[in-house]
């Protein structure tokens, strides 16, 4: 690996060591065995470099996320199966990958006074959403639109901000992805509670 690459893996254990807000240039520096400036060279700064580093760890996690639904889910599962399944996949998931979940929570609150960390989180929301319509709803990622990017993604993002608000406070319940479906279902008049 070159440096780049060394300062990613670096930030990215880091983040998830140590959080958002509280890696320092020193400690990617330190984990990765390069020097501080390999960071404003490969990056243009540290910000930058926690960014990317926050998107790769997330990335591996939705890769995550897919080998496991993968796993569990079975052929022809319907699209309420495929909801609920997902669902249930991503909230298992969420405690193997906490630290992960509280350095983008972190970085989220850090967002409203960081410009660098807005842009981010604004130019890697179609790929998120994307991911999750199609873990969720069985598609390729290829074969979502933007109409289903907005409905759709802005439903799922909504949902896992508020599922992991709920898992980070550990007292409070949790639901599950049949949970999820049964109440979607009697939103829409489908069922009846």
């Amino acid at each position: 690996m070159g440096h780049r690459e060394d300062l990613l893996a670096g930030a990215k254990r880091c983040l998830l060591e140590k959080g958002y807000a509280r890696t320092t240039a020193r400690d990617i520096v330190a984990a990765s065995g390069t020097n501080l400036a390999s960071i404003g060279y490969h990056y243009g700064s540290k910000n930058a470099l926690m960014a990317e580093a926050l998107f790769a760890a997330t990335s591996d996690w939705g890769d995550d996320a897919e080998q496991a639904l993968a796993a569990v889910l079975p052929d022809g599962a319907g699209r309420r199966q495929h909801f609920e399944t997902g669902w249930t996949v991503i909230i298992d998931l969420f405690q193997k990958h906490r630290a992960l979940w509280s350095a983008q929570m972190e970085a989220v609150l850090l967002a409203d006074r960081d410009s660098a960390l807005r842009e981010f989180f604004a130019t890697s929301w179609p790929e998120s959403s994307t991911g999750l319509i199609a873990l969720l709803n069985g598609v390729p990622a290829e074969e979502v639109t933007e109409e289903q990017r907005r409905v759709f993604g802005s439903l799922y993002m909504t949902l896992l901000g508020g599922l992991l608000l709920q898992q980070q406070l550990e007292h409070y319940p949790v639901p599950d992805g049949r949970d999820l479906a049964q109440a979607m279902a009697w939103i829409s008049g489908a069922d009846t509670p």
